[in-house]
């Protein structure tokens, strides 16, 4: 499945996802910190769904959310299409 989702209150303005059998496949940051959302979108893939939300959701920025939060949201939405 892919899966895309405009993020708020963090640098990157989009996330494309493709997540197959509950194992995120691929991920990419539009916008953002290159070097670091690129590390995340590596450390991600081949990740379960459920242990990358629960590594990544509530990390903060600059302010209450950051790119590595936003994507646990991101997979979360996914998870109920």
């Amino acid at each position: 499945m892919k899966f895309s989702y405009k993020t708020a209150g963090s640098c990157a303005t989009r996330i494309d996802i493709e997540i197959e059998a509950g194992l995120i496949v691929n991920v990419n940051f539009i916008e953002g910190c290159a070097g670091n959302t690129q590390a995340v979108a590596a450390l991600v893939k081949g990740m379960p769904v459920a242990e990358a939300v629960r590594r990544l959701k509530g990390i903060a920025c600059q302010g209450d959310t950051s790119c590595p939060d936003q994507l646990a949201r991101a997979l979360e939405a996914a998870a109920t299409q």
